[in-house]
């Protein structure tokens, strides 16, 4: 799998997610390789949006379509700012549901001393918790160069995942959140998109 990663500020939620649709429908279908996407605004109109597709070359194609140039300039008109890009292959998927059936996902950012450590860690952790913790559906995490990552964890609800927050963690886990900060090399920021807009190809539905 291969993932791009979109931050930017957004001016006009409703236009933003009207092109999101647009793209979805008139530009999907003809999308080669395309997986599906996690997008949306945080609360402050933080824009985040991974896309998934099978491979680089799928990725690569899609961006060299002229429909998808003009697409995107129409997209940057809704923007403060200019949008940041990341691209990987270095992804990881967990999940014990669907992902698509999320109501609410969060977005960590951060950068480890040592990623491949700290993306076993996730998943132990994450595996785990599976029984403990029925309202996190899975995760799709990536990583960059330099150590930099982003983990994207979907829930069934805020709500649920807030009331979860307040349970105490197994001795098991503890153990394991400690050794994942000890490999942090910056503080997490975090993006709650409490409205994801979760797309895949319509011959996937």
């Amino acid at each position: 799998m291969f993932v791009q990663v979109i931050r930017g500020k957004g001016t006009d939620r409703e236009a933003i997610r009207s092109a999101v649709d647009r793209w979805v429908a008139e530009l999907g279908p003809g999308a080669t390789g395309w997986l599906g996407s996690t997008s949306g605004l945080t609360e402050e109109n933080e824009l985040f949006a991974m896309v998934r597709f099978t491979s680089q070359q799928a990725a690569s194609t899609n961006s060299s379509r002229p429909e998808q140039g003009r697409w995107w300039a129409e997209m940057e008109k809704l923007l403060d700012g200019e949008a940041t890009f990341q691209d990987t292959a270095n992804v990881i998927v967990h999940s014990q549901g669907d992902l698509n059936s999320a109501t609410f996902v969060q977005v960590m950012f951060g950068k480890s001393s040592d990623l491949q450590r700290l993306e076993t860690l996730m998943a132990d952790t994450l595996s785990i918790r599976q029984a403990a913790r029925p309202d996190i559906i899975g995760s799709v995490a990536a990583g960059f160069d330099d150590g930099l990552f982003i983990n994207v964890v979907y829930f069934t609800s805020e709500a649920e995942a807030r009331a979860a927050e307040g349970q105490s963690p197994t001795a098991e886990v503890r153990s394991i959140l400690a050794e994942m900060t000890a490999l942090q090399m910056a503080p997490i920021d975090y993006l709650d998109i409490k409205d994801p807009w979760l797309k895949q190809p319509r011959s996937s539905s």
